[in-house]
Order: C-alpha cells, then structure tokens, then sequence
C-alpha cells in the first residue's frame, strides 16, 4: 500500500514566498522595460513631430505610425498610447531622470504624472507615490481630491519645497509639513449636517482605515479616549497615533466648530504628559493635531502654535466640488505665504 506524503507547511510556505518572490522581480522587470521602450517611442516621435510645422502633420505622423504598429504587432498601439508617449518623452527629457522612477512605478503612474504642468508639484505626488506604495487609481484620486495643495509644505516657499523633497528623496526622510494636511476630507464618513465629536469619533473609529489612507501610510492607531491622569485629575486624548517615519507620537483632539485659543493650552498638556510619561529614548517630541470645522489664520498664528509643536486643520465631512476647494486652498495658500513674507521681511 503507497503512502501518501504529507507535505510540511514550511516547506509549502517558502515554496510559495519563491514563486511570489520570482513573479514580483519579473513584473517590476517587464514594467522597466516597457516603460524605457514607451519612452524611447516618445522620443523618436517628438523627433519627427517637432520636425513639423504644422499641427495637422504631428497628428498625421502619430495616426500613420499607429497604423502600421497595429498592423504589424496588433493591439496596444492606439493614436491615444502613442500621444501618452509622447508626452511622458517631453516630461521627462533626461532618461536618468526616468530611470530612477521607473523601479517603483508603473507606467500607468508615469503616464498620469506626465500631465501634471507644475514641476514641483509632480516632484511632490512623484516622491510621495514612491514613499507610500500607491497604486495608479490611489495617485489619480490623490490628485483629484488636491493633495498637494492642503499639504501643510505647499504654503512653504518654492526653495523649502524643493529642499525637503530631496530630503525625502535621498534619504527617506519625511518633514511635518511634507505629512500633515490641511484640510483633511473625511467625506467618506457619511455625517449628517449635525453632529457632535462622540458621532464624529465613532465614525472614524469605524473607518479606520480610510481614515489612516486620508492621514498617510506612516501613521499607525495607538488608542482612542486615551486616559491621562494629572494630578489626581483624568483627561482624554481622543485619538492617539504613532507616525513610523516622523518617530514620535501624534496626539489628535477632534472639535465640532471653529478653532478657538484655549485649544491650545489642553493640548500642550496633552503633548508635555506624553513627553514625560509616554516618550521612549530614540523618539522624537510628539505633535499634536487639532481638527476643526473651521479656523483663523490670524488666531494660529499669533499663538505661534508651531513652537509648541501643534498644527491645527480643517475638516470636511462633505466634500465641496473640485473648483471650489482649489480656489480656497489657493486663497489659503495666499494668505499664509504673504504672512510669512511679512514675518520674514520684520525679521530682517
């Protein structure tokens, strides 16, 4: 009678991580290439197309050429692919350049990110793509809901930017400002038009993990109603969380209304007490984050509240359409830039 060999499960499980292993290295492989061949195609188009002086002959070039590619290797050499070539070969004009992307992104990501025009903010959705692993619908929706223009580093002048996105590109290092948004969308919680911080607390717990893709990758939940005792008194953090890259602990009061100034003084003995009591040697000073409906640009910054390590933010738990945000991001924007030249200038 044949006996039938039982199979050891670690010897099933490092099969399977080779097989894995094998298949990731030759999807990232045939990624690169394909990606180099779309951009060396884009290239030698922009050659000829260039060449023209007509923009009747750089779409007849293009319908020509696709023409015979598909004639010749079938599917996937539409006018569409060909234009998308194109434009990433204009983009990105030094292969050095595209090199370095192409390891950890797809096609589809480059392609989407040849159409951002403001170099600084392709720079900014190209390190963060990178940094967080999305995929190409996770990068598209980034953009669509403005990432880049209500992260805290978009109010920064152009030389701050720059620096702290090499920063992260060099050496994995992210800043505060490259991490913590404002404001935040919290569409996706599904709050009626009243509620009171209980229902916005519960809702969050309950979309934890959107609600963590809306914060960032890094962030991970620690505890919710976190109890403190001072002096023989209890107080309660309402979320606690703990930020991988940044190495410190992120302390988030949750407010229904406008941001008002006592804010600050309960949230400082909040980020003091985890300071002495929570800290552990190697982590950096925690950072707190104050969520409201709403705030003041004059209250913030009078009480110089990045002194204390504090940010304060919006939220939105419904989400206004795309021109109406991005006009008052921009405003906002504006606002604080023009303070900080102001500042800048005093200080001089």
């Amino acid at each position: 009678m044949k006996i039938k060999p039982v199979m050891p499960t670690e010897i099933i499980a490092d099969l399977k991580q080779l097989i894995e292993g094998a298949r990731q290295r030759a999807a990232i492989a045939v990624n690169e290439e394909l990606t180099f061949l779309y951009w060396q195609i884009g290239k030698r188009l922009q050659k000829e197309v260039l060449g023209g002086e007509r923009a009747e002959y750089g779409k007849a070039v293009i319908s020509a050429v696709s023409g015979q590619l598909t004639a010749e290797y079938g599917k996937g050499w539409s006018e569409k692919h060909l234009w998308h070539c194109l434009r990433v070969a204009e983009t990105f004009p030094d292969d050095a350049i595209l090199s370095a992307v192409r390891r950890e992104l797809s096609w589809t990501h480059i392609k989407i990110l040849a159409y951002v025009e403001d170099p600084l903010k392709r720079e900014f959705y190209t390190e963060i793509a990178r940094l967080e692993g999305w995929s190409s619908r996770q990068l598209q929706e980034r953009m669509n809901s403005l990432l880049f223009e209500r992260t805290a580093i978009s109010k920064k002048p152009e030389e701050t930017i720059r620096r702290d996105l090499e920063i992260l590109r060099s050496k994995g290092a992210i800043s505060p400002d490259l991490t913590f948004r404002d404001p935040y969308v919290l569409d996706f919680l599904g709050l009626a038009d009243s509620f009171l911080e209980k229902d916005l607390e519960s809702a969050i717990i309950a979309e934890l993990q959107r609600f963590i893709v809306e914060l960032g990758n890094d962030f991970a939940f620690l505890a919710r109603q976190k109890r403190i005792t001072i002096d023989q008194r209890d107080y309660h953090i309402d979320l606690l969380f703990y930020h991988r890259r940044l190495k410190c602990l992120v302390a988030i009061d949750l407010k229904i209304g406008e941001f008002d100034a006592a804010y600050k003084g309960q949230m400082e003995l909040y980020l003091r007490y985890l300071e002495k009591h929570e800290q552990v040697e190697g982590e950096n000073t925690p950072i707190g984050l104050i969520l409201c409906t709403g705030k003041n640009h004059e209250h913030v910054e009078l009480l110089q509240l990045d002194k204390s390590n504090i940010r304060v933010a919006e939220y939105l738990t419904l989400l206004p359409p795309k021109e109406v945000l991005e006009a008052k991001l921009h405003r906002s924007i504006e606002i604080v830039r023009q303070r900080l030249a102001i500042r800048d200038g005093d200080a001089r």
